[in-house]
């Protein structure tokens, strides 16, 4: 694997426009469970009770909505990045990152050293919520407490009494506009483009590797198993995410210096 580590730090330290993307292969070193796994929530949960349809549509869905995320929330409260964050992080503060494109929820990009502008969430951040009548912004620290305290399903300040919800985007809602756009603005402007921890099976993030290969970019894969983007990569590493960060970031200072 040394030969691809090698060549991926020069294909960065090359790079004018380098683009990282992330997958819950990234959260998981941070102990966040990956909901599609086996084993994972979806094992427990059934995903159907929680679009975004029966969210917005059903106070019972809304009730179940919450309970779950009662649970699941401390979870990621209570992660810490690590070392595929910091190997990220560092690439930034080397100038070497153009942006990260991210599937994860959980803001450990920015806790790292990401600035938040070059954080591009396409899945939403779990650490915000809203009101889907008036805008009025929460946090989901604030939100949590409420469900600490017996509240069942939040919802808006009087006099508004409008429904709160994640930043994080359900089953059948729709992608965030800004953020999906300005993704794929970036991705087929990149002349590299790194996955880390991504299986790219889910849609339409998955299309953003795409985007850069058929714009030119050099393709890198880093993920435990297969994807079905994996004949288009210009590297494969098979590995865990933060180890072969680590490895890469370090080969990186070295030609730097």
């Amino acid at each position: 694997m040394a030969a691809e580590v090698e060549r991926v730090a020069e294909l960065i330290c090359g790079a004018q426009r380098l683009v990282v993307f992330t997958g819950a292969g990234v959260s998981t070193e941070s102990g966040i469970p990956d909901f599609r796994s086996p084993g994972g929530i979806w094992d427990r949960f059934n995903p159907d009770e929680f679009t975004y349809q029966h969210f917005v549509g059903s106070v019972e869905g809304r009730r179940k909505y919450w309970e779950l995320g009662r649970h699941v929330y401390p979870v990621i409260r209570n992660a810490e990045p690590n070392a595929a964050h910091y190997a990220i992080a560092d690439l930034h503060r080397l100038g070497c990152l153009d942006c990260v494109i991210t599937q994860n929820i959980d803001n450990l990009h920015q806790r790292a050293g990401v600035p938040s502008e070059k954080v591009i969430e396409l899945h939403g951040n779990a650490t915000r919520a809203r009101c889907l009548s008036c805008g009025c912004a929460y946090t989901r620290d604030e939100v949590h407490e409420w469900l600490e305290r017996g509240v069942e399903i939040p919802m808006c300040d009087p006099p508004c009494g409008g429904i709160i919800k994640p930043h994080t985007i359900l089953f059948g809602e729709a992608m965030p506009e800004q953020e999906t756009l300005e993704a794929e603005r970036r991705a087929r402007r990149s002349d590299v483009f790194v996955v880390v921890g991504s299986s790219l099976v889910v849609y339409p993030a998955a299309m953003m590797p795409l985007y850069a290969k058929e714009a030119g970019a050099a393709l890198v894969i880093i993920n435990l198993s297969e994807t079905p983007h994996d004949p288009y990569a210009d590297v494969l590493l098979p590995g865990k995410a933060g180890s072969v960060m680590e490895q890469i970031l370090e080969r990186v200072r070295q030609r730097l210096a």
